[in-house]
């Protein structure tokens, strides 16, 4: 289902096409919103009409009002069935409650979002597989995703970070925002092994960081990451022992002599670091070819020529005011 249609299918509850263009995108990103939002959006001063706004989503009971996050600030939340089911999102897990600290992380990618309406955003799941299916040459379990449950009853999730792919109409670059809330890297890391394939697959691609103001200064340790995991191909000799620690360490447990073994020391020693601890989670999970992939100059030679990039945007609004658990959700 394109936009028009969804815009279409809203403004059928008696929106207008401009309230139903915001709420579209809100049910699509982040399923929260901000009264200052909708007025940026479409271009009003905040007042009476944004009030009638809300008022009206929350007497036909199409969102609740968190309660007051700070002063005259609410944080509204778009639950209700008909309004996701209109964009063919029935069951997005935005309907669900959360706590306000996420809520506001939510927000944050919304104000994202909405900062550069002339970028087509890829929101659901369904519609980035289907987009990169047709872009790349990639197979399903390739793209970026988990699976929970053990062997029959699995279930995968694709592009679980649940965050907006943006696609430059003029040059077809692909915008892959990752939103910073911790001070540490390690979930950023963990984002980007499972977004390496698919990355190395585009002929053009930029990951953007967003970052609160009061997370501003940690930039440098996302940069460090990203010349670790995409900037940093292993040489075959350190590929080779790390596979072989790898594997013993897997079996450590069951062998205690294996402990005190100088090679085994010496192998735990260098690779001690962040890069290392986050791939062997990672090769835990996926195996050889996550081993493998650290091979590839592919991602390394993007980065030197341009054609991929790192790039990061400190979010103009304050947020710490809204929630006081702001990156700890």
């Amino acid at each position: 289902m394109t936009a028009d249609p969804r815009i279409e299918q809203v403004t059928a509850f008696g929106f207008s096409e401009r309230q139903a263009r915001f709420l579209v995108t809100v049910l699509l990103h982040a399923g929260v919103c901000l009264g200052r939002q909708y007025c940026t959006s479409s271009g009003i001063a905040r007042g009476q009409v944004m009030h009638d706004f809300f008022k009206v989503l929350i007497d036909r009971e199409f969102a609740t009002a968190y309660p007051r996050a700070h002063g005259h600030t609410h944080v509204y939340h778009l639950h209700a069935k008909p309004l996701y089911a209109a964009i063919g999102e029935p069951n997005s897990r935005f309907r669900r409650p959360t706590p306000l600290a996420r809520a506001v992380e939510r927000v944050m990618v919304l104000d994202a979002v909405l900062a550069e309406s002339e970028m087509q955003w890829l929101a659901t799941e369904r519609e980035k597989v289907s987009h990169f299916a047709r872009q790349t040459r990639l197979q399903p379990h390739e793209f970026p995703h988990l699976t929970f449950g053990m062997p029959p009853s699995t279930t995968v999730r694709y592009f679980p970070d649940k965050l907006p792919i943006g696609v430059d109409a003029g040059s077809w670059r692909h915008v892959f925002v990752y939103l910073v809330t911790r001070r540490l890297p390690v979930d950023f890391r963990s984002f980007l092994h499972r977004h390496a394939e698919l990355l190395r697959a585009l002929p053009e691609w930029t990951i953007r960081l967003l970052l609160p103001r009061h997370l501003a200064g940690v930039i440098g340790r996302y940069q460090a990451a990203v010349r670790d995991e995409l900037a940093s191909p292993l040489r075959s000799d350190t590929f080779d022992e790390l596979r072989w620690f790898f594997e013993q360490r897997r079996h450590a447990g069951d062998r205690p002599a294996l402990v005190a073994d100088a090679r085994f020391q010496r192998a735990q020693e260098a690779f001690a670091t962040p890069r290392f601890r986050v791939l062997y989670r990672h090769w835990l999970e996926h195996g050889e070819p996550a081993l493998q992939a650290t091979l590839s100059p592919a991602l390394s030679d993007a980065l030197e020529r341009g054609s991929g990039g790192l790039e990061w945007r400190v979010l103009e609004h304050d947020y710490q005011h809204l929630a006081a658990l702001v990156g700890t959700a």
